[in-house]
C-alpha cells in the first residue's frame, strides 16, 4: 500500500473549511513578523492576513504548504486541528461547581472550541489563572489565620456577643408557635395565612434541593425523603422567611455596620452579613419547633437528657442540641437559671461547621480542634452519646456530650453526611444533666485539652501536631521524647 503525495493527504485532510486565525497570530508574533512582512513572505495581500487572523477567511492547503516551505514548519503540526482538545478541556473546566446553574448545552461548547479557538484559548488561561490563585489564597489563610477577613468566624463572633439569644425573634417565635398549633401545623397555617400549598415531591424532581418556593404557584416544595424533623424545620424555615424578614434584617444590618458593609456590598462583609441572616433565621425556626418556655420547663423537667427532649418535640438530636446553646433568657436581674452550653459540629475530617456559644466559654473562636476531645472520636461509635470531663491548661473544667448525627440520605445511593455534635458546659453544672447525676466534678478525673494546639503550651501532650505561638522547638538531636514536638523551656 503505497502513501498518498502530501499534497493530496493534506487536501484530504481541508476539505472542509480551516480556520487556524489565533495560530498563525501566534506565529507570526513568534517569527517578529508583521502583516505585511507575512503577506509579503507568503506573496499574498496584507488585508488576507488580517482577515486570516480574525477567522473570516480559512486556510487553503496551498497556502498551509506556503507557510511550511517559507518558515521550516512541520505541515503536520500546523494543519492540526486543536478544536476537540479545547472542546475537552473546555468540558472539563465548565464542570467546577463554579458554573452550576448555568445553562451550556454541548453543543455551545462544541461550537466555541470549533470556532473561537482563541476565546477557548483565553477561558482555559483564565480558569488556570484563577485555581492557582484559589490554591494560593487557601494556603495563605492557613497559615496568617486571622490576618486575613473571615466572614464565618465575623458572624460566629456576632451569635457569641449576643450568647445566642435573641429575644425578639423569640418572641416573634412564641406568637407563630402559638398560632401554628391553632391551625394544626406549618403547611396548614401557610395555607391559610399565605395561600401556599405544601408538597412533598421526589428527589429527582426537586434536582439536589430540599427545600424551594415557587412564588409563581405559590408552593412550597420538600423532597419526600426528609425525615420528619427536618420536615418540620423547613416548614418553619418558610414560615420565618415570610414573618420574620424585616426583624432578621434589622439585626444583620447591626453587624453590617460594624464591618462596615452590608447585604448589598461586596466583599467579606456581605459574606458575613449573610451567614448571620442565615443563622438568625435557623435560630428562629428552631424557636418555633421548640417555644422558650415550653421547651426550657421540658429541658428541667428532663434533666437535660438531649434525646429525652428531642422524643417531646419531634425534633432531631442536632436540632435540639443547637436550642440548648439558646437558654439565655434573662430572669430579672439574675441570670436565665439555665446551663448555658457551647455547641460544635464537626466532619471527619476535623472541619468546624458549626459553632455556637451561649455561655462565653473559650471555645468560642477557636475551640474544637484538640483531637484528645471525644467529638473527634465518637465516629467509631455511631449514635452512642459519649460524655467526658475536659481540663484546659488554665485549671477550667467542663462537662462534655458528644454524638454523631446524620444528613442528607433518604434512600440507597443518596449522599449522605456523618458529623459528630458535642455540647460542653461548666464542670459545676454536670450534676444538674442526666449524663452526670451524682458525680463531684472536682473528683472526677478529667482529660486534658487544649482550646487548639497553637494556643496550647502543654508540654507533654503526646497528640500535639503544632507547636504553640511563641513557642520554639527543642533544639536537641541526641534523644527524642515521647510527645511528637518537644518545646523549648525558653
Amino acid at each position: 500500500m503505497t502513501t498518498p503525495p502530501a499534497s493530496l493527504s493534506l487536501a484530504g485532510r481541508t476539505a472542509r473549511p480551516l480556520y487556524m486565525g489565533p495560530r498563525i497570530k501566534r506565529l507570526r508574533r513568534e517569527l517578529g513578523l508583521t502583516q505585511q512582512a507575512m503577506a509579503s513572505d507568503l506573496e499574498i495581500s496584507p488585508s488576507y492576513v488580517a482577515l486570516m487572523e480574525r477567522n473570516q477567511r480559512p486556510v487553503t492547503a496551498d497556502l498551509l504548504l506556503r507557510l511550511a516551505r517559507t518558515y521550516q514548519l512541520d505541515m503536520s503540526e500546523l494543519a492540526a486541528d486543536d478544536s476537540a482538545d479545547y472542546n475537552r478541556r473546555l468540558t472539563e473546566i465548565l464542570r467546577d461547581p463554579i458554573f452550576a446553574g448555568i445553562d451550556m448545552p454541548a453543543l455551545e461548547v462544541a461550537d466555541l472550541a470549533t470556532s473561537f479557538p482563541g476565546m477557548s484559548e483565553a477561558l482555559l488561561r483564565l480558569y488556570g489563572a484563577y485555581t492557582r490563585e484559589q490554591a494560593a489564597l487557601a494556603d495563605r489563610q492557613a497559615e496568617l489565620g486571622a490576618g486575613l477577613p473571615d466572614p464565618v468566624a465575623e458572624a460566629r463572633r456576632f451569635l457569641a456577643a449576643h450568647r445566642n439569644h435573641f429575644p425578639a425573634l423569640e418572641a416573634s417565635a412564641e406568637t407563630l408557635a402559638a398560632a401554628i398549633a391553632r391551625e394544626g401545623d406549618g403547611a396548614a397555617w401557610l395555607a391559610r395565612h399565605h395561600g401556599i400549598r405544601t408538597r412533598f415531591l421526589p428527589p429527582y424532581v426537586m434536582m439536589g434541593s430540599m427545600r424551594r418556593f415557587d412564588r409563581h404557584n405559590r408552593q412550597l416544595l420538600l423532597d419526600e425523603g426528609l425525615y420528619p424533623a427536618t420536615r418540620a424545620f423547613q416548614i418553619a424555615l418558610q414560615i420565618v422567611w415570610h414573618e420574620c424578614r424585616a426583624q432578621i434584617t434589622e439585626i444583620a444590618r447591626a453587624m453590617g455596620d460594624e464591618l462596615g458593609g452590608d447585604e448589598h456590598a461586596e466583599g467579606p462583609a456581605r459574606t458575613a452579613v449573610h451567614l448571620v441572616k442565615r443563622a438568625l433565621a435557623s435560630y428562629t425556626a428552631g424557636a418555633i419547633l421548640m417555644p422558650y418556655d415550653r421547651f426550657a420547663r421540658v429541658v428541667e423537667e428532663r434533666a437535660y437528657d438531649i434525646e429525652a427532649v428531642a422524643r417531646v418535640f419531634g425534633t432531631s438530636f442536632e436540632q435540639t442540641a443547637h436550642r440548648f446553646t439558646t437558654l439565655g433568657r434573662p430572669n430579672g436581674q439574675n441570670a436565665s437559671g439555665h446551663v448555658p452550653f457551647f455547641f460544635i459540629r464537626v466532619d471527619g475530617a476535623g472541619n468546624v461547621s458549626k459553632r455556637l456559644d451561649g455561655a462565653g466559654f473559650p471555645f468560642a473562636a477557636h475551640g474544637g480542634g484538640c483531637p484528645l476531645w471525644s467529638v473527634h472520636q465518637v465516629f467509631a461509635t455511631p449514635l452512642q452519646v459519649v460524655t467526658q470531663w475536659l481540663e484546659l491548661p488554665d485549671g477550667q473544667r467542663f462537662f462534655s456530650i458528644a454524638r454523631t448525627v446524620e444528613a442528607g440520605g433518604g434512600g440507597y445511593n443518596r449522599p449522605r453526611a456523618i458529623r459528630a455534635v458535642a455540647l460542653a458546659c461548666a464542670a459545676e453544672h454536670a450534676p444538674r444533666l442526666a449524663y452526670a447525676q451524682g458525680l463531684n466534678p472536682r473528683s472526677v478525673p478529667a482529660t486534658p485539652i487544649g482550646i487548639t494546639c497553637r494556643l496550647c503550651h502543654r508540654p507533654d501532650c503526646i497528640a500535639r501536631a503544632l507547636p504553640p505561638i511563641g513557642r520554639d522547638l527543642m533544639p536537641d538531636d541526641t534523644s527524642r521524647s515521647a510527645t511528637p514536638l518537644g518545646l523549648d523551656e525558653g
